[in-house]
Formats: structure tokens, C-alpha cells, sequence
């Protein structure tokens, strides 16, 4: 009889039935992907780097016996490491679904973060003419563009310059495309693909030198000249307009100024900047103070404005003690473990963590609230979007401080995006969501520390959002290029065997480049759009051995 060692897996006796389950090689298939395998036995995933060269072993053939690593000799345990130590490349593949005749979702592709430069003219119209023709011929819908207030009402309140924007709209319906653009009212620079820098408009930058709590603040006093402090969105500081009358202002601007191209239905969404990033959060972890992944980050409210609204909450609570910030939850590149907020057990679940991280993710919502509430009324009978970051690092402990400091109440025992889908229904607003082309594994393998969980995250974040009854949408965190990502992307689009027939509305690629251009590269993105629009594409069961860009998720 065959006798298999499966010592990497603990508790031999509880797998029987999973190794019964798998005594053929095309069960195997189905659990080993092409570089890790994982599962989850009861309610847990289990993996390793090697997952999933351990799983083919344990999927044992019939008439084969599982034994322990005491029942064996020495050299049979050698010779199992070496069956440890083969390439990927004998393991059978997981055959691809066929995304032929499934729904159209219209894939668009973001464009370059400085294609309008500083003196708010086209950069090399030209060039990105020809890019946006390549596009064109592989049946891509459209493209997103952001227009950064920062260039547009740069110098003087309420004098708007949109010419570069004009000649790059013209170019896109001269080419039958769609836009989708983005409100950006944050800053352009400092965070993963910057490539440009796009400070806040100069009289904006001049009067948070006079005033420096306009601008988000740390517990350190630090000031975070990404955004503005959404403790200003009532308060008449900006040039005696209030910041939400600014944003107004701004929307209605690029409304009339570009009525032509909302009458022909060229534009098809705006996206509203609502924080950082141009994401409904707080700038909770920012590299310029030393923010790496996979850091627990810092709270953001210790501007004048958001404390005295804490103060004020904490007097309305019977505890006006409470009206401070946490002060034990160390900085931002600590571990959730290491504090005395975020651990297991931790103040993050007691009386005075409750009403804090209430008060805090409620003055989240409430900031998306009135900035969409406005946002209907300039754009009026046009599809608006809201955009949510994935924090995934430390999905996986109880408190899920990442999430915590960027605004996301959404601890083990809570689920805090049913409260921002409901706000944004209310407005009948589209959930963009992000990072739908990381795989959980692939984080367990890279960055195991962070104990994140990007699959668990898009997972609740979309149902919340369904269940909601409000549009889907989503964009890749990071670079993609690889069939798997791609594949990552297609599975998240159109969940298999949905019962009520849910998929995403739409999906920004992230984003125009040279690299995307490279043929290898172009081909498979081509294919991608084919399978999003439900199209046949030939030889879909070929792997492609390429790896995936590994980079510290923003």
C-alpha cells in the first residue's frame, strides 16, 4: 500500500472527509489554483505558501493510506519534502469559467493622473489620442478623468478655468467613448501610483497657513494638507463660503460649462471626491508621516472643528469627559495587538470606544450625506458615484483597526458599510469599490503579518451595497496586468451562480500607461474586456504563468 506523508496539515483524523472528497485529480483541480490552494474548514481558511503543493499530496487516491510523520522513516519524510519542493507546474490547473453569454458590464479605463497639467491644458494630445483610439478598437466603453479642483479654481474664489478639459472632452466623443469624471477635491501626490503633484487650490493653501485647523490633524497635532477637515463643511472659513458651498460651487461650474456634453449623454457618471484620495474616508494612514503597510494607522479628528463636535457629543452623552480622543492607540505603523484600544478585549469595545468610534464613522457618513445631497441637485438626472477604499490589513483580528481609523466602524461584532449603503441609496448613489483583483493568499504569502483579508472584505462590501439596492462598481487597487488578476476582477463582476442575478454595473481599469500599451500586455487586457462584456474569447482554459504585481496596497 502507498503510504503519504501530510504532516503540514495538523489533525489528520478531521480531514478524512476532505481527503475523501478528493481522491481524483480533477478534485484536486478544484482546490489547487496555480500557485496556492485554500479552503475553509469550518469557518477558518487554512493556508501556506505551500498549500498547494501539501493539498496534492493529501488527495490521496483510493486504496492509499494518510499516515503520520512518527510512522514513517527518515527517508520517506525526505523524499515527501522533495515532492514539497517541485515546481507549481505539476499541479493540475483550475479550468477558468466561460464568461460567454454572461450580463455586459462596460469596463472603462482611467486616465493618466497628469493628462491636464497644471496650467489646465491637454498634455500630449497626441499621443493620448492615439492611446484612446487603441482603446477604441478593442471596444472599451469609455474612460474616467479626474478634474482636480486644485487646477481648475487655483487662484482666485469662484474663477474657474476648464479649457484643457474641453479639448479632452471633444477628443473623447470625436471617438465614440464615454467619460466618467471625477469631482477631485483632495490632493494629487504622496500615495502608491502618484506620479504628479496637485496641491489644493493656492488661496485654499493660504488660508490653512493662517488657519492650519481647516485641514485634518492627528493626535500629534499634525496637519494633513490632503483635504479638508470635513469639521469645515459647515463653517464659513473659505473666503466667507462654508467648504460644502465651495464643492457646490464647483459642480455647478462644470455643469454649465460642459451642459453639451451631458445633452448628448457623452458623460455618462460623476464620481464626487468625498476625501482623500478622492475615497469616503479619513486620511488615516499618510506616508508623509511615516504610514507604511501594513500600520493600524491614526485617527483623524483632532482639527478645532471635529473636537468641538466631539465635546459636544460627549455633553449630549452624559460624559463630558469623553469628549477627547483615544490616547492609548500608540501610531501608525503600530500592530492592533500592540495597543490598548485595538486588541482583543480592547477599549474599541467598551462604553467610551462605542460612543467614540460611533460618533467618529457617523461624522463620516454625515460629511457624504450633505456633499451628495448637493451633488443631486447640480447634477441632476445623471448616474453619481461615491468611491470607498478597501482596507483590508488586519480584516482578519476583531477590531479591524485599520478600518476603524479610516472611518469604517466595522469591527468583528458590527458591519459598518450597511450604514454608508444606506446613506448613499438614499441619494441613489453608486458604490465604487476597490481592490477586487487581490486575492486573499496572495496577501497570506507577501504579507502575512497584516493578516488581511481583500476576498472577505469585497465580499461583505458588495452585499452590503446589493442588499442596499444600489449600483455596484468597482476599480483594481494596484497594477494589473496578469490573467489571474484579471481573472480575480471577472469572478468579483459576475459572482457565479448568483441567485439573483447580481454583477457589477460598471468597471474602471486602473489605469492608462506604456506598460498596459506593451503588446503582451494589451492582449491580455483585450481579453479581459471581451469576458466583462460577455463575449467569447478562444483557448479561455490557457494559463498564463506571468506574475502579479505584489506592492504595498494605498
Amino acid at each position: 500500500m502507498n503510504m503519504v506523508n501530510v504532516s503540514s496539515v495538523q489533525l489528520l483524523g478531521s480531514w478524512k472527509p476532505f481527503i475523501s472528497a478528493c481522491s481524483s485529480s480533477s478534485k484536486v483541480a478544484s482546490f489547487c489554483g496555480a500557485r496556492q490552494c485554500s479552503f475553509r474548514f469550518k469557518g477558518s481558511l487554512i493556508s501556506s505558501p505551500k498549500c498547494n503543493r501539501v493539498m496534492a499530496l493529501a488527495m490521496v487516491k483510493e486504496g492509499e493510506e494518510v499516515v503520520r510523520d512518527d510512522q514513517i522513516g527518515e527517508e520517506s519524510a525526505a523524499a515527501v519534502a522533495s515532492d514539497l519542493n517541485k515546481d507549481d507546474e505539476v499541479i493540475p490547473q483550475l479550468p477558468e469559467r466561460d464568461f460567454t453569454g454572461t450580463p455586459y458590464v462596460p469596463v472603462y479605463v482611467m486616465l493618466p493622473l497628469g493628462v491636464i497639467n497644471m496650467d489646465c491644458e491637454l498634455a500630449n494630445p497626441n499621443e493620448l489620442k492615439e492611446q484612446l483610439k487603441i482603446l477604441k478598437s478593442v471596444n472599451v466603453d469609455g474612460v474616467m478623468v479626474d478634474c482636480w479642483w486644485g487646477i481648475v479654481e487655483s487662484h482666485t474664489p469662484n474663477q474657474y478655468n476648464w479649457t484643457g478639459y474641453r479639448s479632452l472632452f471633444h477628443i473623447v466623443r470625436e471617438l465614440g467613448l464615454k467619460l466618467q469624471v471625477v469631482m477631485s477635491f483632495h490632493e494629487c501626490g504622496g500615495n502608491v501610483g502618484d506620479d504628479v503633484h496637485i496641491p489644493l487650490p493656492k488661496w485654499v493653501i493660504e488660508i490653512g497657513q493662517m488657519n492650519p485647523d481647516i485641514f485634518f490633524t492627528d493626535r500629534e497635532g499634525r496637519r494633513n494638507s490632503e483635504c479638508l477637515t470635513w469639521g469645515i463643511d459647515k463653517e464659513r472659513v473659505l473666503r466667507r463660503r462654508t467648504a460644502v458651498e465651495v464643492y457646490l460651487d464647483y459642480m455647478r461650474s462644470f455643469r454649465v460649462e460642459f451642459d453639451d456634453f451631458f445633452e448628448d449623454a457623452v458623460i455618462s457618471e460623476i464620481e464626487i471626491g468625498l476625501g482623500p484620495c478622492g475615497e469616503l474616508r479619513y486620511p488615516s494612514y499618510p506616508a508623509q508621516y511615516g504610514w507604511e503597510y501594513p500600520g493600524i494607522g491614526e485617527f483623524q479628528c483632532y482639527d478645532k472643528y471635529m473636537m468641538k463636535s466631539l465635546q459636544k457629543a460627549a455633553e449630549e452623552r452624559g460624559h463630558p469627559f469623553w469628549g477627547k480622543g483615544p490616547d492609548n492607540t500608540d501610531s501608525y505603523n503600530s500592530s492592533p495587538h500592540d495597543t490598548g484600544f485595538f486588541r482583543d478585549g480592547g477599549e474599541y469595545d467598551g462604553y467610551y470606544g462605542r460612543f467614540f468610534l460611533n460618533w467618529y464613522s457617523k461624522f463620516l457618513i454625515d460629511h457624504g450625506d450633505r456633499v451628495l445631497a448637493l451633488a443631486n441637485l447640480a447634477f441632476e438626472g445623471t448616474l453619481i458615484a461615491a468611491k470607498l477604499s478597501g482596507i483590508h490589513w488586519w480584516y482578519k483580528t476583531a477590531s479591524h483597526a485599520a478600518e476603524l481609523t479610516a472611518g469604517f466602524y466595522n469591527p468583528s461584532n458590527r458591519d459598518g458599510y450597511s450604514p454608508i449603503a444606506s446613506m448613499l441609496k438614499k441619494h441613489e448613489t453608486a458604490l465604487n469599490f476597490t481592490c477586487v483583483e487581490l486575492r486573499t493568499l496572495d496577501q497570506h504569502e507577501d504579507f502575512p503579518e497584516a493578516l488581511a483579508d481583500p476576498e472577505g472584505l469585497v465580499w461583505q462590501v458588495l452585499n452590503a451595497a446589493w442588499d442596499a439596492s444600489i449600483r455596484v462598481a468597482s476599480e483594481n487597487a494596484l497594477p494589473c496586468y496578469d490573467r489571474e488578476g484579471y481573472y480575480k476582477i471577472l469572478e468579483n463582476a459576475k459572482p457565479f451562480n448568483n441567485p439573483d442575478g447580481r454583477h457589477l454595473s460598471a468597471f474602471c481599469y486602473l489605469r492608462l500607461c506604456s506598460t498596459l500599451m506593451e503588446d503582451g500586455n494589451f492582449s491580455e487586457f483585450e481579453r479581459f474586456v471581451k469576458r466583462m462584456h460577455g463575449e467569447s474569447v478562444t483557448q479561455f482554459n490557457q494559463h498564463v504563468t506571468k506574475e502579479a504585481s505584489h506592492e504595498s496596497p494605498s
